[in-house]
Parts: structure tokens; sequence; C-alpha cells
């Protein structure tokens, strides 16, 4: 009986710490979520990390809690990469085949990708994807794949996407730190692209919009490329501020009365609620168990005079970065919401009305067992990046091992050295 492999993936966002274990089985080519887990974040501001030992405590807890749920004690990882210091450019690459008598090898597409790799960097930021867009075999343009194809001329487009170093290095310290080795760092724009888009959309042209707690990230697919990536220093977090002073409430309560109002717009009020002699626009927040003694709101004046303006700030701001991307008119499928904040009150209407293209809301897909869990939007990135990691990332680097010693020793204080020791010791036996 041929074993599964084990896929494991953390998104550690601004509002959450998600993590996800799965098992791939190439018998029956399903990916089988068997743990999941989705914790309040700490130590983390905009996407990126701002204290070290609380978000290192907050994925702890995560990773515990998919491990318990899971059965299994995870060893390696796949990462989500966000934050404003994400940017991306489009680059080329040429090589001379090697037999240009034969056919093109994989040997050559990887010369020519690597080739597309060498742009100039300042020497703080470091590259996360290199993704080919096409291929030129001598003057044959928009190939998909060269391999077994005769020239002497390879050339490759390649969309480029870089990082903050010192913003990776901190986020793969506060992973290291707890055990795990960190098998890839993925863009979360791309990991959300993967779970919520189909290949029809990609091909006919797509924005995929995931709207995270601090931030926005954005991926402009035009014929089933990635052509454009960018993150917005804004998200669902400023709606929630946007409510606090306006009501003058805490955060929290802010937070409470958000969800309640998209909860409710999900459904239709049911008939019994205005019996009670308040106004239909009246909603009665005592339910709500708020801090503060908030009796009622208006409904009108929270969605129209707070939630809408904002959402319309959100998406001219992205409809900016789709001018800048040159990308505005070659998107006829529209584009597809993902994130904690696509399930805001009015925010399906605001990028309809703002951006002008049809909109619809983003599940994961492709994915089996516990998907219940996982069945919203806010997943869109954590259940990305487990079939990235099991598509497009090379096979055998994503581990996990039974729950044992060293799981446990993983979480003591001085695991550090604990582990140290452990490795320094299995470094003699054969």
């Amino acid at each position: 009986m041929q074993k599964s492999k084990m896929i494991a993936s953390i998104d550690v966002g601004t509002e959450k710490v998600t993590t996800i274990i799965a098992s791939e089985s190439s018998e029956f080519n399903k990916i089988n979520v068997m743990g999941v887990a989705a914790i309040p974040s700490k130590g983390v501001k905009k996407g990126q990390i701002v204290d070290i030992e609380e978000a290192t405590s907050s994925i702890t807890e995560s990773v515990e809690a998919a491990e318990r749920m899971a059965g299994y004690s995870v060893t390696s990882a796949v990462l989500s990469i966000g934050g404003a210091h994400i940017a991306s450019q489009n680059s080329k690459g040429v090589v001379a085949v090697a037999e240009p008598e034969g056919e093109i090898t994989e040997e050559d597409v990887d010369r020519v990708i690597e080739a597309a790799r060498a742009v100039a960097l300042p020497s703080d930021r470091e590259i996360i994807h290199v993704i080919p867009k096409s291929f030129i075999v001598d003057s044959q343009e928009g190939i998909k794949d060269p391999v077994g194809m005769s020239g002497v001329r390879l050339e490759a487009e390649a969309h480029l996407i870089t990082g903050s170093q010192t913003v990776m290095r901190n986020l793969s310290k506060c992973v290291s730190e707890i055990g795990i080795d960190v098998v890839s760092m993925i863009f979360s724009g791309l990991a959300a692209a993967q779970s919520a888009l189909t290949e029809t959309e990609k091909e006919l042209g797509v924005v995929l919009i995931d709207i995270g707690g601090g931030t926005t990230s954005i991926a402009v697919y035009i014929e089933g490329n990635l052509n454009y990536s960018s993150v917005l220093p804004i998200g669902d977090r400023n709606i929630t501020k946007d409510l606090a002073i306006g009501m003058r409430l805490s955060v929290e309560s802010a937070e409470k009365i958000k969800r309640y109002l998209s909860k409710e717009a999900k459904k239709t009020r049911e008939p019994q609620e205005e019996e009670k002699g308040k106004p239909e626009d009246e909603i009665d927040l005592t339910k709500l168990n708020l801090k503060e003694e908030a009796s009622t709101a208006s409904r009108k004046t929270l969605i129209e005079g707070i939630i809408k303006p904002r959402l319309n700030e959100i998406f001219t701001m992205i409809g900016i970065e789709l001018k800048k991307s040159g990308a505005a008119g070659q998107i006829p499928a529209g584009a597809v919401l993902t994130g904690g904040g696509a399930q805001t009150v009015g925010v399906i209407e605001a990028c309809k009305r703002t951006l002008s293209m049809p909109t619809r809301i983003g599940v994961p897909k492709g994915l089996s067992g516990l998907v219940e869990e996982i069945q919203s939007p806010a997943y869109a990135v954590a259940s990305g990046l487990i079939l990235y990691a099991a598509h497009k990332l090379p096979a055998g680097k994503s581990k996990l091992g039974l729950p044992g010693l060293g799981g446990m020793i993983e979480r003591f204080p001085g695991k550090g050295l604990v582990i140290k020791v452990i490795d320094f010791v299995k470094s003699f036996l054969p």
C-alpha cells in the first residue's frame, strides 16, 4: 500500500494564524484535510511580524491545535508571505539551445528561467517567485511548454515577485523557533488564486482580490498567466476601526457589530424581528454582549455612512493598481474576492460599482476531508498553500512525523538547544 504524503500550511495573517494539515494520496489523486486551526494572531501588523515572541506564541498555538485534530506532528510547512513590501515585475530571459540539432530539454528551460531571474535588485530584497508566462522558440511566440520542440534560440517571459529579506527572515525565524522547517514561502495572492480561481477565469482574464485584516493582496491573471501582483497596506481592520470611531466603541465591540451586520445581510430578515415595536432600520445591540452600554444603532448609518465609504476607498485604490498594471481592459471574468474582508456587508456591490466588473466571492476548492471547516473565503490562502505545495513544489519536500518525543521537545522552553543536541547525535548514526 502506497504511503500518503503529508502537507502542512501556515498562514500568518494580521487577524488570525491558520494552520491546515492535509494528506495527499497519489493513488486516489485526492488531498484530504485532516486538521484545521485558526487562532487570533498577536505580534503581526499589516502582514509583518512586529513582535517575535507574541507571533511565535500564536503560531505555536495554531499548529498545536491543528496537530491535535490531525493526530500528526508538523516538522515542515509552507508559509504565506504578504505585506506592503511585496512587489512584482515582468522579466525576459534568452539562451541558446544546448543541442540545436536535437530537442529542447528541461535543462534548457531551467537555464532560460534562470536567465529571466537575473535582474538587478536592491540588496535588501529577495526573489520569492519566478513564474514563467510563456516561451518563444526562435520566432514562434506564445508557447506554454517548449520541451521536445526543435529550435536554436529559447526565450522566456517570466513574472517575478520580490519581497523584503528582513520581513521574510523574521517570519521564517518565528516558525523555525518551534522546530518546523520552512519548505517554501508563497505569496498570499498566488496561494488564494490557487484555491479560489477556475482555469477558465484565468484564461479569460481575472483579478483576485484577497482582503485580509491589515492588507489587500492583488493577483491579475491574463491568458492563464499571472501578469501582475501587488499588496495594499489597507484591509478589513480599517473598516472595524472606522466603526469603532464612528460609534465611540472599542475595536472588539465594533468587530462584533460588523460581523453581525455581515451575517444578517446574508439571510432575509425574519418578520418576527420587526414585531418588537422597533423601527425596521434599528438593530438591537444588547444581544451582542458588548462591553459598552450600547442599546440600539441605525443600520443605514452603519452600512451607508461608515462601511460603504471605506469599501469604496479600498476598491478605488485597487482600481488605481489595475490601471498601473495595464490590465484594466483585459479582465472580462471580473473580480474574485477572498479573505476575511470578503464577508463584509456590501462588499460585492462596492466592488461592482467601483471597478465596473462582474464580482463573486471565492471559496476554497480542490480539497476533500474536513472541507466544511474551511468553506469560507477567509481560508482561501491557507487552502491554496496546500494545493500549491501539492501541485507546484518539487515532490518529497513536505514531510510530517508521528507525534512523539521530538514533537513534544519542540514545544518546551530551551527547545533550540535540545533540537541541536538531537541533530548532533543523529549525525553519528548510519
